[in-house]
């Protein structure tokens, strides 16, 4: 299991935000530029970003991102507001390299089919694009957690699944930001009901041990945000997990 350091930019600044709570955000008197540059010099080379303002349909942050994002020799795990066919190919045509998508994949029924038959194929649908589900209580919210989606959540990780999406992003959305612990149960549910998939945890994680407990239920990966910013992990720490993640590998 390996960490992914992630960065959430609002308004061109780096923040979290509580329980994806957009009144509730924290800004880190940072750029999105020197956390990069910190996290590449110390030997990480994959990075999760999200534009929270693209997750609600703004896009004034878009070109900004992409041309610190062009500069970088890091991978790049990328979301927000990837609502098109024509969206996902242009960031990877620009060298993302996983594209997440979360709303439309919800709110469209043909639009993980089309993803599939015109895009990645599905031998390749899990290494370009991450299916993002967001969980409160077991029911899958989109459009920046504000909607609820009436599809199971088991019904639509077996849907992913038919069409040769593997790879999931799951964020306890009731952990998030909190800093109170990762959802082991959430995960361990998903991981229970589907044995393969490779699973991204989110949320939550505040501590080495959190994620010690994650690598226990055989998690692929784990997204680390508020925890590195407030101290509890750092930077060193993941650049030595990481290290001996790939080492055991």
């Amino acid at each position: 299991m390996y960490i992914i350091p992630a960065i959430d930019i609002l308004d061109r600044k780096v923040v979290r935000l509580r329980e994806g709570d957009y009144e509730q955000a924290t800004f880190y008197d940072v750029t999105l530029e020197e956390m990069m540059e910190k996290y590449q010099s110390n030997g990480t080379e994959f990075i999760h970003i999200i534009d929270l303002n693209g997750a609600k349909g703004d896009f004034s942050n878009q070109y900004y991102l992409f041309d610190v994002i062009q500069k970088t020799d890091m991978k790049v795990q990328y979301g927000g507001g990837v609502r098109s066919i024509d969206k996902v190919k242009e960031l990877l045509d620009s060298g993302i390299h996983r594209v997440i998508v979360g709303t439309q994949a919800i709110t469209n029924p043909h639009f993980l089919t089309e993803l599939s038959s015109e895009v990645c194929g599905k031998e390749k649908c899990s290494d370009q694009v991450v299916i993002a589900i967001d969980v409160l209580d077991e029911v899958i919210k989109y459009s920046g957690w504000m909607e609820s989606s009436p599809i199971k959540l088991m019904d639509y990780v077996d849907r992913c699944l038919s069409l040769g999406f593997f790879r999931f992003l799951c964020t306890d959305i009731d952990k998030d930001g909190k800093l109170g612990g990762a959802g082991i149960t959430l995960y361990k549910k998903l991981l229970d009901h589907s044995p393969f998939i490779k699973l991204i945890a989110s949320g939550g994680i505040s501590s080495m041990e959190d994620i010690k407990n994650l690598q226990k239920i055989k998690v692929e990966a784990c997204v680390v945000g508020k925890a590195i910013y407030e101290g509890r992990i750092s930077i060193e720490e993941i650049q030595d997990w990481n290290l001996k993640a790939l080492i055991s590998f």
